[in-house]
């Protein structure tokens, strides 16, 4: 077999070839291909595994969240209970009248109450009243009436606070006059 003849050995070559050329389109051309489409198809359904492992465990965790919506709407709705309502230059003058009961301090005078968006935060779903009184204490009745406000009105706060000394003679010379802003949050749709 060694010794063809050189037509049939160049035909045997040729043949060779065209089977190696063959082989190689139909590996290029159809079965890698296919290799690209499988190998899209396992990206897709991992994916798709993925999606749906997350679904489910949205799906397992949908009663606690529910549950946590409902406690969310329930801590709001008594937050939102101390809010001032209705008439709110008289909730706010009431407000402050009724607590300022069990403190020395002599507010003696009210500015007019403003309504207005609220200055601390943008874009905030609440309306914000804003009233300044004056009047005079002393410095740890003063004191002890602002941090009592505040603490007892989580949503109220004292801003610009302005403090002399009221000129009074006596006992009344360690007093001061102060100026203060008292702002609280309003809920606008009234509830």
């Amino acid at each position: 077999m060694n010794k063809l003849p050189k037509e049939k050995r160049d035909m045997l070559i040729l043949v060779g070839m065209g089977t190696l050329l063959v082989l190689a389109l139909i590996v290029f051309g159809l079965i890698r291909p296919q290799y690209a489409t499988i190998s899209d198809i396992n990206v897709k359904a991992n994916n798709a595994r993925n999606h749906l492992q997350d679904m489910e465990d949205v799906i397992k965790t949908a009663d606690k969240k529910q549950a946590d919506l409902a406690d969310l709407s329930y801590t709001l709705i008594h937050t939102e209970s101390d809010l001032a309502t209705g008439d709110s230059a008289a909730w706010i003058y009431n407000t402050i009248r009724n607590f300022k009961g069990k403190y020395k301090v002599d507010i003696s005078g009210y500015g007019q109450v403003s309504m207005g968006e609220v200055d601390l935060l943008s874009k905030f779903p609440y309306k914000q009243l804003k009233v300044t009184v004056s009047g005079t204490a002393y410095y740890h009745d003063l004191g002890k009436f602002i941090a009592d406000f505040e603490n007892t009105y989580p949503h109220a706060r004292i801003a610009n606070l302005n403090l002399e000394p009221a000129g009074g003679i006596g006992d009344n010379s360690e007093k001061l006059a102060f100026r203060m802003d008292i702002i609280a949050l309003t809920n606008p749709t009234g509830s």
